[in-house]
C-alpha cells in the first residue's frame, strides 16, 4: 500500500521534482538522469518504489532541508496552477 501511494506522488511530482531541483543548483542534470534511471530500474526489478528526492538523498546530492525547499516550491506552484 505504501509503495503504491509513492508511485502516485512520483508520477505526480518527480518530473518536476528533479527539473526543480536542478533548476535551484541542489543537483546536476547528470545526477537527475542517474537517478531517473534507478527509478526506473526499481519499478522494473520489481524492488520497492522510491521518490526521486530520497534516490537524490541515498547518495549524498541533496540534504533534508533542500528536499523540503524542492518540495514548498513544488507545491507553491502547483497552487499558482490552480488559482
Amino acid at each position: 500500500m505504501k509503495n503504491d501511494v509513492y508511485k502516485k506522488l512520483s508520477k505526480q511530482y518527480c518530473p518536476r521534482f528533479g527539473k526543480i531541483a536542478v533548476d535551484m543548483g541542489f543537483i546536476t542534470t547528470k545526477q537527475l538522469k542517474v537517478a531517473l534511471v534507478e527509478q526506473v530500474e526499481d519499478n522494473i526489478f520489481n524492488r520497492p518504489h522510491r521518490l526521486i528526492g530520497s534516490i537524490f538523498f541515498e547518495h549524498g546530492w541533496i540534504t533534508n532541508k533542500q528536499i523540503d525547499i524542492v518540495v514548498y516550491e513544488l507545491f507553491e506552484q502547483k497552487e499558482l496552477n490552480v488559482s
